[in-house]
């Protein structure tokens, strides 16, 4: 069997768009898609030997230059601030926030092509970007769009390895369980045990990264409707896109939440590489395992408190704000609760970032999509008024380098506006947007032949030993 239970039109393959046609001679690495070619694979194709020369070149001219000086509270501190990670498909400034192949977000709510004028970007133009470092036409984006759905056929397998869980274990859990089962199927182990020239590792690694890509929307549609509606699965729409057949299958009908979907999935597929999620997968990834098994561990660290978790706790604790204080809160009670949760040991949720300096794009997106669609929301007014809240009293309390609010400050109010109020599942919303993100990049690791990532890591002898002899000398 394949696919969902009692679900034969999920599992009905077509066949797929391939049209080949030449890319311009000359190529700037990042542009606006000139070329008829509806074939991301041929467009790939043409710009690897490019981008490997460009890697050969730099490496060979440029390999001695020093990029900064390891500190010990780096070594000790989670090695923040420290530069030890090529990462092609995006790059986080702390001030501008994440560029996506050079553009920031408004940016590409701007370029990439749409459901509509003025709509949210389809996360298919974003994959089509992060891979190509092009802004792809309409055209191509559709034809990708129908590649992800004719790719997108799971195994009965997968469902029954779900099914072997309880119903109870958390929705990461399942979701990677499910990510796990779908590596039977893994293209990359395949050839790699047959015997596959180095060269050519990009080839078996893209049809995983695209197949997993177009698998994990299913699974985690999955997951939500066995945990929260009686098992009762919605089959795939041919005529959705990726964002809103996401959303169609877990539940959704309406424009205005296919619409957040497709914003959600974009805006959550890449934050650089150095966050646990990106580099658990491109760690991973470097020893040669599929991007399955890549991706899966990559869940793993997004499914903890510090990373993924984070926006299903802070729509928690906004809530918990509510029971205590009601809606109609002041500004002086909020402020009130904001210090009682402080003193109380813990964080206030969704403020503050490991590399941002002020206020996450993320947010902002997201705060004009509630202000177009849902300015009266309760929880919604709340959010703002903690925006207005938080920041100055963090900064007065002199312990944190970024008071201002991130991603996760957001998505749950909007995502529990629309009726996905199952806040413990919002980390498997995150594992899906990220999917297009690390995939794109383990296809350009294995491409470029990045090498087995080993750090050389030090004891607190050695650091004090070290440290002793430095200033002596």
């Amino acid at each position: 069997m394949v696919f969902l239970k009692g679900v034969s039109a999920l599992s009905r393959l077509r066949s797929r768009v391939k049209q080949h046609s030449s890319l311009s001679n000359s190529v700037r690495w990042l542009q606006m898609q000139s070329s008829s070619d509806l074939d991301l694979h041929s467009q790939l194709k043409e710009l690897i030997p490019e981008q490997q020369e460009r890697l050969k070149k730099l490496r060979a001219e440029h390999g001695k230059v020093q990029l900064g000086n390891i500190t010990v509270d780096m070594v000790i501190g989670g090695m923040r601030g420290m530069t030890g990670l090529l990462w092609e498909t995006s790059l986080l400034d702390p001030d501008e926030g994440i560029r996506f192949r050079g553009l920031s977000i408004p940016e590409c709510q701007k370029l990439l092509p749409a459901v509509k004028p003025d709509g949210e970007p389809l996360p298919e133009g974003l994959l089509w970007l992060l891979l190509t470092g092009k802004v792809p036409s309409k055209a191509q984006v559709d034809a990708l769009s129908q590649e992800l759905r004719d790719r997108a056929v799971v195994p009965d397998y997968v469902f029954k390895a779900i099914d072997a869980l309880p119903v109870s274990a958390h929705p990461m859990t399942q979701f990677a369980t499910g990510v796990m089962a779908l590596q039977v199927q893994s293209e990359f182990q395949k050839a790699y045990e047959k015997g596959i020239s180095k060269l050519k590792y990009w080839e078996p690694t893209y049809e995983d990264a695209l197949s997993l890509i177009a698998c994990v929307p299913l699974v985690a549609s999955y997951v939500y409707r066995r945990m929260y509606k009686d098992g009762k699965f919605i089959p795939m729409d041919d005529s959705l896109d990726y964002g809103g057949n996401f959303s169609h299958m877990l539940g959704f009908s309406s424009h205005q939440m296919h619409e957040l979907m497709r914003l959600y999935v974009t805006i959550h597929s890449d934050h650089e590489g150095g966050n646990v999620s990106a580099h658990t997968g491109h760690l991973v990834g470097s020893a040669l395992s599929d991007p399955y098994l890549s991706f899966a561990a990559a869940l793993n660290g997004l499914a903890g408190p510090l990373h993924g978790l984070a926006n299903q706790e802070v729509l928690l604790w906004i809530k918990s704000v509510v029971d205590e204080c009601g809606e109609n809160i002041s500004k002086e009670q909020l402020k009130d609760y904001v210090w009682k949760t402080l003193n109380g040991g813990k964080v206030v949720p969704g403020f503050g970032h490991g590399v941002l300096r002020k206020t996450d794009p993320r947010y902002m997106c997201q705060r004009e999509f509630a202000l177009k669609h849902l300015p009266d929301d309760p929880l919604f007014k709340l959010v703002s008024q903690l925006y207005e809240v938080v920041p100055p009293i963090l900064t007065e309390l002199g312990k944190v380098k970024n008071p201002w609010p991130n991603v996760d400050a957001h998505s749950g109010v909007l995502l529990n506006h629309f009726g996905l109020t199952e806040a413990r599942y919002y980390t498997v919303l995150f594992g899906v947007s990220r999917s297009i993100g690390i995939c794109s990049q383990l296809i350009w690791d294995r491409a470029l032949g990045l090498p087995l990532e080993r750090p050389k890591s030090v004891t607190m002898d050695w650091l004090e030993n070290y440290c002793k002899k430095a200033k002596a000398a």
